[in-house]
């Protein structure tokens, strides 16, 4: 890295009700994919904590799940 290359903006913290929403979405998933038969892997739980503590968007999200070794979408 050299003193021209950029940081990303800060992220606002989000909110504790918004950490909140994200925690029950991603505990859904979780309980649809046991239904289902299937575990999640260690690197989509770390990308799910991520998720939740506000350091994905919901678009980066979907993305980095979708990017991951271990998703099978579709």
């Amino acid at each position: 890295m050299n003193a021209n290359t950029p940081f990303p903006a800060p992220r606002p913290a989000i909110s504790a009700a918004e950490r909140a929403r994200r925690e029950k979405a991603v505990s859904f998933a979780r309980g649809s994919v046991r239904y289902e038969g299937g575990i999640l892997t260690d690197e989509i739980e770390r990308i799910n904590a991520r998720f939740i503590a506000g350091e994905l968007t919901t678009e980066e999200f979907v993305s980095a799940v979708g990017a991951s070794d271990t998703a099978r979408l579709g």
